[in-house]
């Protein structure tokens, strides 16, 4: 009789035990189906609202909003900044036409062009004040004294040559000489200093004049934004390095936006700053949400990983582990993270604490990138619209590896071109140009242009030339991209074959739709399968390479 009791409560115990493990399996089962669902799908199973996608929803429409009132912002900054630049070369270089010429404002060709234009933009500098028709003037300290005007010459320490003799002896040392002067009596430099403008030009490298301004961007009051204060750092430069009779004249501007010292302003800009604020940090906390909702799908990994190894004593293979950590979700949360970062940043442009609007820009422009190319996913649960996106995870191994070899044959021709084409061609002065010109031929743009404007006073250049560029065309748009376009087509013929006859089954398939033949693992953690495929690996003659084409997609 007792022996009877025994047998019965090992039973119970054991049945019991049975039934947690069956309950267990079977609520991860449901869990992870419900995971896997569509939001319409989840909704009508469990009638839960999508939250998850309710937040990317909202989170696109404010993080677009709000790129947009930065954009615009942005944009009256930009334009203030280049309108103050082509003011000033307006008024301080002499003869200047309103377009640069290459890289440099304007050119002179004599000594006296030289001290004319040199000795206007004294006399502008100390008229400024009855001449800018904007909101601009000199810088000062702290104590109200004006910041002067300093002209520094840098010229060889000793020289003399004679071209028609062909003899030089020339001192390769450097000196520079400089002197400073009061803005409002800068005119008066030229006679007070006469021999610093006792110009040797055979010498002379170049004069650099630099002098301080300040300006305030008065446009923004009309859209309900705080003016900033900006600084200015003028250089204007007569470049004389080459030697070659023509003198390159530049003008330069490093500007600086702060928050103006003592101002004052009646309407709604002080408002309308402070909605603002409030919109910026609502952004933020809509991340900050979004950011937790994606991150709970870790749990599930866990969750799953554990139940295999108790109970099938293998681990969970890499592709099963990626649906739950995978790109889409990789890609909300670093946008996520730029969205907070761009949004801090702006809170502090806003407040007048920072004045780093590329930053800002680069940040909030990024992380609206990253959010609306996160929207496919959603559109991948239907069918119809998944194609694109299972063609670009197959393709892209294929694509990568193809495109690495590609690129070694562009490199190839981006430094033949530069150092050879370089001098004779506009578009091949630097190995940046290069690329981007190589680039364009590549897409079949601008190829006239590029043949026809390449100089044809060198005849080896010029035939060399020929024979590059038709080889790169050739060879690029006939072979490279027909190839490129081959890869990504297969792709596509394989996973309409996947579509049409169904896809490769994954563990996480099989345990979804209740299987039970999962492969025991052995005491070294293989199966197996996975065991009879390592011993073939490891003989170099029967080593076989996967197919690219053969992917496990769900």
């Amino acid at each position: 009789m007792e022996l009877l009791v025994r047998y019965l409560n090992r039973s119970n115990s054991v049945g019991s035990d049975m039934t947690l493990d069956l309950i267990k399996e079977e609520s991860l089962r449901d869990d992870l189906r419900y995971y896997f669902m569509s939001p319409c799908e989840k909704y009508r199973t469990r009638r839960h609202i999508p939250w998850k996608m309710g937040v990317q929803i909202l989170k696109i429409v404010m993080i677009t909003t709000q790129l947009i009132l930065f954009g615009l912002n942005n944009q009256l900054v930009v334009a203030y900044k280049e309108e103050t630049t082509m003011a000033l070369k307006n008024l301080f270089l002499k003869g200047y036409s309103g377009v640069d010429e290459d890289d440099y404002s304007v050119a002179v060709y004599t000594q006296q062009h030289v001290f004319d234009s040199l000795f206007y933009v004294l006399d502008q500098y100390s008229q400024l004040d009855q001449l800018s028709v904007g909101p601009i003037s000199y810088a000062e300290e702290e104590d109200g004294t004006l910041l002067p005007l300093t002209i520094c010459k840098k010229y060889y320490k000793r020289g003399s040559l004679e071209p028609s003799d062909e003899t030089y002896d020339i001192d390769a040392h450097l000196e520079t000489v400089c002197l400073s002067h009061e803005p409002r009596t800068a005119n008066m430099t030229k006679t007070q200093n006469a021999s610093f403008f006792d110009l040797d030009f055979y010498r002379l490298i170049d004069i650099k004049i630099t002098f301080q301004l300040k300006g305030i961007n008065l446009q923004t009051v009309r859209h309900r934004e705080l003016p900033d204060c900006y600084s200015f750092v003028v250089t204007i430069t007569f470049d004389n390095q080459c030697h070659s009779g023509k003198v390159k004249l530049f003008l330069d501007i490093d500007s600086e936006s702060n928050a103006c010292k003592d101002w004052k302003i009646s309407g709604t800009a002080q408002k309308n700053t402070h909605y603002l604020l409030v919109f910026d940090g609502f952004v933020i906390l809509v991340c900050i949400t979004s950011a937790a909702l994606c991150t709970r799908s870790i749990i599930l990994a866990v969750r799953f990983s554990r139940f295999f190894q108790e109970n099938f004593n293998r681990k969970v293979c890499e592709d099963d582990q990626s649906e739950f950590l995978n790109g889409w979700y990789v890609l909300v949360i670093v946008s996520d993270l730029l969205a907070i970062i761009g949004s801090i940043l702006k809170m502090e442009i806003q407040a007048k604490s920072l004045t780093s609007y590329d930053v800002c820009s680069i940040f909030l422009g990024t992380s609206t990138l990253l959010v609306w190319v996160g929207v496919i996913r959603y559109l991948g649960y239907f069918q119809k619209y998944n194609v694109l996106i299972l063609t670009m995870k197959a393709a892209f191994p294929k694509v990568l590896r193809f495109c690495c070899c590609a690129g070694m044959i562009y490199l190839g021709y981006t430094f033949c071109g530069w150092i050879v084409l370089g001098p004779y061609h506009e578009k091949f002065e630097g190995l940046s140009r290069v690329a981007e010109c190589l680039f364009s031929l590549l897409n079949g743009d601008d190829m006239f242009t590029t043949f026809a404007q390449l100089k044809d006073k060198n005849t080896l250049v010029w035939l060399f030339s020929r024979a590059y560029l038709y080889s790169f065309i050739s060879l690029f748009i006939y072979m490279v991209l027909s190839l490129f376009i081959a890869l990504i087509t297969d792709s596509y013929e394989t996973i309409k074959n996947y579509q049409r006859d169904g896809f490769p089954l994954t563990d996480l398939q099989k345990f979804l739709l209740g299987h039970k033949d999962f492969p025991v693992q052995e005491e070294n953690g293989q199966t197996e399968v996975e065991l009879s495929n390592s011993i073939h690996r490891s003989c170099c003659c029967q080593r076989v390479a996967p197919p690219d084409d053969v992917i496990l997609i769900t």
